[in-house]
């Protein structure tokens, strides 16, 4: 694990992360895995629907990017999900192959049917969903799950256990649970999942510890976005020792959507100083592709993704933007395949102008025409309340010069 807050041209984040006193009051475990679930729950995004070309396309991208775990959709869905799933199965990516399933043994033989690697085995325990939606107690669910387990694992898949709603479940509830399985069915690893987004990284953190300690189980943390906290609970239960972080591409997912992958990735990477085998630079290609797919736009200020992230209308610092980037931001623009831009409007400089015209190729002018043309950028930026197109600036120095 690296400590390096800073690396030539990648990336400069704060110093601070890797202060003694902060990295020892952190349980990291050694390697943290990714599994995405884009093409189950990102699919659950109202409106979007992938085709089974689609989620090849998709999973195939994930894999060049180096995802580890590829929730390939849930088979019980309908016979083209199961399709896609064995579609994807047969490429023989490097990523694992998961499927999501019901506390039922039909599940579990459709995706060894669809040949996966693994299982998410799903059941409620949160108290609003067990009580008022299928008014089961937590012994209804230890019934229904125990055996289904036990039957994944023997027939060889690697089997999550999944009970949502984690983070609004009773606690004798939730405890009996963990304590009835570890006895009778253990699975591979346990979720604790935050499925209304609704627990503060505090909360998350208390609650990988508690069950870790109950069930001695690798943990898997899976949340939505509702609160805007989707990455940093996430991020908050792998410095408790979560071993596993649930994503899904550009932030989909139902509602808010869930802890968005690539957010994760250079969180991991940059922040926590895990040395990941994940290829950033590959990000933006995935991201399009899903947002083309899903017909859903990747907001212009949208983390590590928005096409605002490294453009700089300020005429303050432009120079370092294209030539020393790190001083700007906290990435450089190539490190997740970027690049910066200067752009012009209302907060422009005289540096932006000269800057603008070389890149253009457009010649110089004097101070007085620089002086014109920028009050006239400026006129321009706030008529239209946003910046300016390459061909609108280029007009407005043709009609100065024009004046001369």
């Amino acid at each position: 694990m690296r400590e390096n807050y800073f690396e030539d041209g990648k990336w400069w984040v704060s110093p601070y992360n890797f202060q003694p006193e902060v990295r020892e009051s952190l349980l990291l475990p050694p390697k943290v895995q990714i599994h995405d679930a884009t093409l189950r729950d990102g699919e659950q995004t109202p409106g979007v629907v992938f085709s089974i070309d689609d989620k090849i396309r998709i999973a195939t991208k994930m894999d060049e990017l180096g995802v580890d775990r590829i929730e390939a959709g849930m088979p019980a869905v309908s016979p083209m999900d199961a399709e896609a799933i064995k579609e994807i199965s047969k490429l023989g990516l490097k990523s694992k192959i998961f499927t999501f399933a019901r506390a039922m043994k039909q599940d579990i033989d459709m995706a060894l049917e669809c040949g996966a690697d693994g299982v998410i085995i799903e059941v409620p325990i949160g108290y609003p969903k067990l009580v008022t939606q299928f008014g089961w107690t937590w012994q209804d669910v230890f019934k229904k799950s125990k055996d289904v387990i036990n039957y994944a694992r023997e027939q060889g898949l690697y089997a999550v256990f999944f009970p949502y709603d984690t983070t609004r479940a009773r606690r004798d509830d939730l405890e009996n649970l963990c304590k009835g399985i570890m006895n009778e069915s253990p699975p591979d690893s346990i979720g604790i999942v935050d499925t209304m987004g609704c627990a503060t990284p505090e909360a998350i953190k208390y609650m990988v510890g508690w069950v870790k300690g109950m069930t001695g189980l690798p943990i898997e943390i899976h949340t939505h976005n509702d609160f805007g906290m989707g990455v940093a609970t996430e991020l908050a239960a792998v410095t408790a020792g979560a071993e596993v972080v649930h994503s899904c591409a550009n932030g989909l997912g139902e509602r808010t959507g869930n802890a968005a992958l690539e957010e994760l990735m250079l969180g991991l990477h940059l922040l926590y100083g895990y040395d990941t085998h994940y290829k950033l630079d590959k990000i933006p290609e995935l991201a399009n592709l899903i947002s083309e797919l899903s017909n859903i736009p990747i907001a212009r200020n949208k983390p590590v993704l928005g096409h605002g992230n490294f453009i700089r209308e300020s005429g303050i610092g432009i120079q370092y933007v294209m030539h020393d980037p790190l001083v700007m931001f906290g990435t450089h623009p190539a490190l997740t395949g970027r690049t910066g831009e200067v752009v012009l409007g209302k907060k422009s400089g005289k540096a932006s102008i000269v800057y603008k015209l070389g890149e253009l190729g457009l010649g110089e002018v004097s101070d007085d025409q620089g002086t014109e043309i920028l009050s006239r950028v400026k006129q321009k930026g706030i008529d239209k309340r946003d910046i300016l197109t390459d061909a609108e600036f280029t007009a407005i120095v043709n009609e100065v010069r024009a004046l001369a």
